[in-house]
């Protein structure tokens, strides 16, 4: 832990950082029948996207259970699934399964497109000097030579993903750093993440959750029709009911806690933590965790371990 934070990890926070993201997989669907299978699969309504636009979807079991996430981008003659390293072969089996008779074809693309994430407050003025177009609403993407940049941020600070041929990576990373621009370590991202309040899955959400548990609403569109496990989601909406929900922590201590520790309120337990991370700029630990609905009000007092926790609002969804 490096109390003081790396160029990367204020990069981040105050200007411009860049992360190497090539490992997130990207899964390439094409056939006619794409938008169709992917609107059933998923909580996102993919049949309004429209070239050029994007979002960001859950994939779920019959349970309602949380199998991954993806973001979306729908082209011309694609639509492009970027998601988790973790989930990459799990949602390609997934998606594969429910292709009977449909005209839909697959292809894993990801050791052939790179993935380099700028972000920041001033990551918008990287990619101008550099020649690059800028998209402007969010999940939006505008083509660039080779390239395509997308407009969002891995860690709730802020930024664009650009997606290049991955023999390009090397001299475009090169070209960021001779601009002045740092790189900004996994560490570094991560701390950034947490901070903002950004759940990721893998970490924070799991197949152990549900949808509304994470608080990323993002994700669902309730007006679509029907989609694997939609029944439970509108349950649990319908309802107003659930136990448990994500929330950012700040935590008077300088060691994270481990993934799994308990949160107490006098004697009772209120709660779980997902991840927790140093920060240097705030001097002290924050986390994300699931805590029980009565104890999840903003500037609720909890203990973590033998610490003092307090929830705070959350910056990103």
């Amino acid at each position: 832990m490096d109390p003081t934070g790396s160029t990367g990890y204020w990069g981040l926070r105050d200007t411009a950082a860049w992360i190497d993201l090539s490992a997130r997989g990207k899964i390439r669907m094409t056939g006619e029948d794409r938008v169709r299978l992917l609107h059933a699969m998923t909580t996102q309504n993919i049949q309004q996207m429209a070239p050029g636009t994007g979002g960001y979807t859950f994939f779920l079991n019959a349970q309602g259970r949380i199998l991954g996430d993806a973001h979306v981008f729908c082209f011309e003659d694609a639509l492009l699934l970027d998601t988790e390293p973790e989930t990459r072969a799990k949602l390609y089996g997934h998606i594969d399964r429910y292709i009977i008779a449909d005209d839909v074809t697959l292809e894993d693309a990801t050791d052939r497109i790179a993935t380099i994430a700028i972000e920041g407050p001033a990551a918008a003025a990287v990619l101008p000097a550099l020649g690059a177009p800028l998209p402007e609403p969010e999940y939006t993407t505008a083509p660039w030579s080779t390239r395509t940049v997308a407009r969002i941020s891995s860690t709730g600070a802020g930024g664009y993903f650009v997606f290049l041929p991955a023999e390009e990576k090397a001299g475009f990373t090169a070209a960021l750093l001779g601009a002045g621009i740092p790189e900004a370590t996994p560490g570094d991202a991560r701390a950034v993440r947490i901070e903002n309040g950004l759940p990721r899955y893998g970490e924070e959400i799991t197949e152990r959750y549900l949808v509304q548990e994470t608080g990323q609403l993002r994700a669902v569109n309730f007006a679509k029709g029907c989609y694997l496990g939609q029944e439970i989601v509108e349950r649990v909406r319908s309802q107003a009911q659930i136990h448990r929900a994500l929330h950012r922590l700040e935590i008077e201590a300088a060691t994270p806690p481990d993934a799994g520790a308990k949160l107490t309120k006098g004697d009772a337990p209120a709660g779980e933590i997902a991840s927790a991370a140093y920060s240097p700029a705030l001097e002290k630990v924050v986390a994300l965790a699931y805590v029980r609905i009565p104890f999840a009000e903003p500037g609720t007092e909890l203990l973590a371990g033998g610490a003092s926790a307090r929830i705070v609002r959350e910056r990103a969804s």
